[in-house]
């Protein structure tokens, strides 16, 4: 059974960081995996990715968040730095494991003074 858990959301303030976990079970390590967030009446909104050898950003997070991975403990990490408060949004790790999707919980994130 596929189970995404995802920790380490809190409140932070403006130019502030944090690291999400996402730790993964049921499947092998190297499937690529996503890290998408929602903030209130928005679309949920992909992030960030990382594959066996290359990530992918959104724009606006770009120079500011790194996705990365320890595959011998399955998780994924994404680095969030100098936080604005448009990032301010409820995190949600994925994976597409052979055809299917997989999504964790969720963990808030409040950028806030």
């Amino acid at each position: 059974q596929v189970q995404l858990v995802e920790s380490g959301g809190g409140l932070v303030q403006p130019g502030g960081s944090l690291t999400l976990s996402c730790a993964a079970s049921g499947f092998t390590s190297g499937w690529p995996m996503r890290w998408y967030r929602q903030a209130p009446g928005k679309e949920r909104e992909l992030v960030a990715t990382i594959f066996r050898t290359s990530t992918n950003y959104v724009d606006s997070v770009k120079g500011r968040f790194t996705i990365s991975r320890d595959n011998a403990k399955n998780t994924v990490y994404l680095q969030m730095n100098s936080l604005k408060p448009e990032d301010t949004a409820v995190y949600y790790c994925n994976a597409f494991v052979a055809g299917s999707t997989y999504w964790g919980q969720g963990t808030q994130v409040t950028v806030s003074s």
